[in-house]
Parts: structure tokens; C-alpha cells; sequence
């Protein structure tokens, strides 16, 4: 059975990404680019990271971090949200993406808006940007000299809040 491509085209690896990780083809489009380059860290394919940046960015790539975030990571998925351009016909494009992995037993999402060049037939990763996210209470914080919303009567510093700090 061939194995999935990590990118979650749902096509096979070999019919997918390997191809343009090996040299063999190269990405025809921004988002074909991005999908190759998160599979690249899930294959530890270090030196096709560093091969699909432009030149301007290259210089500004830690290859030792890279090459640990690569490593020590469980690579979950892939999530292309948008693409603006970044087509056949294209020579600029934006893919917005999350890549999900566990590092250090936890869970994170990378949620970036990478931004792509064609120079000639050949697709460069320029420079992206992280967006960052808003962390939602699902209940309204408890002030330390409130009562304790488990009921006990005490205030919630001397009860769950001690609890909590400790």
C-alpha cells in the first residue's frame, strides 16, 4: 500500500510531494510549494526548505532551529485556509495555512500568511506572517475574593484558587 502524502492532498506521497522534494519536478503553483514544504518537515527534508527560499530570506533562516522544530516534532496535518494568486499563470502569491504538531507533549497550531515569488518557471517561499491567535474563556474569570463557583461557600483564593496556584 503507498502511503499517504503528509500534505493531505489525499493523493499517494510518491504521486504527490516526493517528486518535487527529490528534484524530479518542481511545484507548478504557490500552494503546491507550501503543501511541499510542510511535508519537507515532516520528512526532515532540510535542504529543500532551504532550497525553495528566496534568496533574501535564506539569509535569515536558523538551519540548526529549523532542523530541531523538523526533528522533534509530530507533524498532525496540513490546513490550507486561503490562496490569493499564486497560479499557473501567476508570479506572486499568499497561502494562509495551519500546521498542526505535538512538540514536548503538546499540541500546537502554526498558523501563518506565507507569501510566495515565481522567479522564472521555479516557486520561492519570501517571508510569511504569524497570525496570532485570541484565546476565548469558555467561562468569565473568577476574582480571587469572589465565592468559589464550586459551591463551598469559602472565597475562591482559599478554595479551587488555592488548589489552582499550587
Amino acid at each position: 500500500m503507498l502511503k499517504p502524502c503528509p500534505c493531505g492532498s489525499g493523493l499517494a506521497y510518491e504521486a504527490c510531494c516526493e517528486p518535487y522534494i527529490l528534484g524530479v519536478r518542481r511545484p507548478p503553483t504557490a500552494e503546491a510549494l507550501m503543501r511541499s514544504r510542510y511535508t519537507a518537515y515532516v520528512e526532515h527534508a532540510i535542504i529543500y526548505i532551504l532550497d525553495t527560499c528566496s534568496k533574501d530570506s535564506n539569509d535569515t533562516i536558523d538551519i540548526k532551529q529549523t532542523k530541531d522544530w523538523s526533528e522533534k516534532s509530530r507533524w498532525l496535518g496540513l490546513r490550507i485556509l486561503s490562496c490569493t494568486k499564486g497560479g499557473l499563470e501567476d508570479s506572486e502569491g499568499v497561502v494562509e495555512f495551519e500546521a498542526t504538531y505535538e512538540r514536548d507533549g503538546l499540541q500546537d497550531i502554526h498558523h501563518e500568511r506565507a507569501r510566495f515569488k515565481k522567479q522564472g518557471d521555479r516557486w520561492f517561499y519570501t517571508e510569511g506572517d504569524i497570525v496570532p491567535r485570541t484565546v476565548v474563556r469558555s467561562a468569565p474569570k473568577v476574582g480571587r475574593n469572589e465565592a468559589c463557583p464550586c459551591g463551598s461557600g469559602k472565597k475562591y483564593k482559599h478554595c479551587c484558587g488555592a488548589v489552582a496556584k499550587s
